[in-house]
């Protein structure tokens, strides 16, 4: 099965692709998911996140504070290491997990940190999705209400535009349409279907 990565910086439109790769129904497994999941109450992750940053991280009820957790890796990139450290070995096991369990000529695995883990091994083919990071930071202030300061230590802290686009196989532009978006997604559909017959 091929197996295509599917990356971008925040807010370049990932799950919107994903969502129009899934309609074609190609299975798509999502690291983000993953995540949220591995954090949820009872999990082991939140225990090691808790053991590792203390009950302030915790909401009254036991649940992840997200915001204090966001606040503290974004503004200390030790603490986003420590994070990274707990987190990403568990979310690449429960991906590997998945995909022993597809059959479909190809999948999609979203990975928004594909080039920060240094995980770009672990797919056959990267496609990025691109889009200006001035139209990134629109789209992040009117979905998550973060303020600039925020949005901005997000976008440093993740590998630049041009260091995607050229380490990219693929590359959908998302500045435009949803029209345009679906044409262009479409097309890969088919090339990826193409690619697949070649896979052991």
């Amino acid at each position: 099965m091929l197996k295509v990565g599917l990356t971008g910086g925040i807010g370049s439109g990932k799950s919107t692709v994903a969502r129009i790769f899934s309609d074609l129904n190609v299975p798509v497994l999502d690291a983000d998911e993953i995540a949220h999941h591995l954090v949820e109450i009872g999990q082991p992750a939140l225990t090691q996140i808790q053991q590792a940053f203390g009950l302030e991280i915790l909401n009254s009820d036991g649940s992840l504070n997200r915001k204090e957790l966001r606040d503290l890796v974004f503004t200390n990139s030790r603490q986003k290491q420590k994070l990274e450290a707990i987190l990403h070995p568990l979310i690449y096991a429960v991906l590997n997990a998945e995909l022993e369990q597809q059959s479909a000529p190809y999948c999609i695995i979203s990975i928004p940190l594909l080039f920060e883990t240094k995980m770009m091994h672990f797919v056959d083919r990267i496609l990025v999705i691109d889009c200006p990071v001035q139209v990134q930071i629109e789209r992040v202030t009117a979905r998550d209400k973060l303020s600039l300061e925020r949005i901005h230590s997000i976008i440093n802290s993740q590998v630049s535009r041009a260091h995607r686009k050229e380490h990219a196989d693929d590359l959908i532009n998302n500045s435009g349409t949803d029209y345009r978006l679906a044409e262009q997604v479409k097309k890969l559909h088919n090339l990826y279907l193409s690619l697949s017959a070649f896979q052991d």
